[in-house]
């Protein structure tokens, strides 16, 4: 695709010079006119090569061996965000056996004349419909007490990264504050062994200023957990090895509260677990003894 693109804007530029210098030479108008329309049309498509190109780099992201599939699917369907600023985030994801249970809050301001919605993007492995995922949204600014739960609209196609929207209970107008809560369970998301899970930003600003994430699991703790750093282009390094915030006997939670976040990036928390899961023969053996 990328060849094919770099074919055309070649011939295009040659087209587009060869008549510049002819009408330059016999001073007809129209062939420098007509040469500078094929330069800005070459211009154009060589531009968006480029573009192209970025953006398909940006959906190889991989970790070992392992391709994180639902953060390349959205690297290509990525939208930002225009209308809203965002001040703080907060993600929170807990984890038990196979579910995954994840809650965002987003706070900021809005910076368009008006918008009626703020989109969420969900990225697993795992296609779970829209339907089963059983999500709930407030609008904490005019409904602190949570009495009036929002149902979020998919956005867009239904597969292992989907947008959701959320719709606030009053459109926002310009310079008009906002804090919202998502809340979504996925059922069988969770796998035994290597696993993951993505916290991505996706607006159009330059930082963010504050990004809390809590991983927490329930039951066993993971054999490690770490955490890498994705920008807009699909470069991932390693940032820490993660250590426990809290620990008790019935959970492990790890914090990563991070400043000054590009609003086009990702972060990944990759971790090595076994699931307590018993056979049958070994649960029949267990109450024997």
């Amino acid at each position: 695709m990328d060849s094919t693109r770099e074919t055309i804007t070649f011939w295009l530029t040659a087209l587009g010079t060869i008549p510049s210098v002819l009408g330059l030479v016999q001073a007809h108008t129209w062939l420098i006119g007509f040469g500078a329309l094929l330069f800005v049309v070459s211009l154009g498509l060589f531009l968006y090569a480029l573009q192209e190109r970025e953006q398909i780099l940006s959906a190889t992201v991989r970790v070992g061996e392992r391709s994180i599939d639902s953060l390349n699917i959205a690297s290509l369907l990525r939208h930002l965000n225009r209308s809203l600023v965002i001040q703080e985030a907060n993600h929170c994801a807990e984890i038990e056996g196979e579910h995954l249970t994840i809650t965002w809050q987003y706070a900021g301001y809005c910076r368009a004349a008006r918008e009626g919605a703020l989109e969420f993007s969900i990225d697993t492995d795992n296609n779970i419909p829209f339907d089963s995922l059983g999500c709930r949204a407030y609008d904490l600014r005019h409904d602190p007490d949570r009495q009036h739960p929002i149902r979020p609209v998919l956005v867009g196609p239904d597969g292992i990264s989907k947008k959701i929207a959320v719709p606030f209970l009053e459109p926002l107008a310009v310079e008009e504050p906002f804090n919202v809560l998502l809340s979504c369970d996925l059922p069988g998301c969770m796998k035994d062994g290597f696993e993951y899970y993505t916290s991505t930003l996706s607006f159009a600003q330059q930082r963010v200023p504050h990004v809390t994430t809590h991983i927490i699991f329930h039951g066993s703790r993971p054999q490690w957990l770490r955490a890498y750093d994705c920008d807009g282009k699909g470069n991932i390094h390693l940032l820490k090895d993660m250590r426990p915030a809290r620990e008790t006997s019935d959970l492990t939670e790890y914090q990563d509260v991070a400043h000054d976040v590009p609003a086009r990036s990702a972060r990944l928390y990759v971790f090595q677990r076994r699931l307590a899961l018993q056979r049958p023969n070994e649960q029949s053996t267990a109450k024997a003894a």
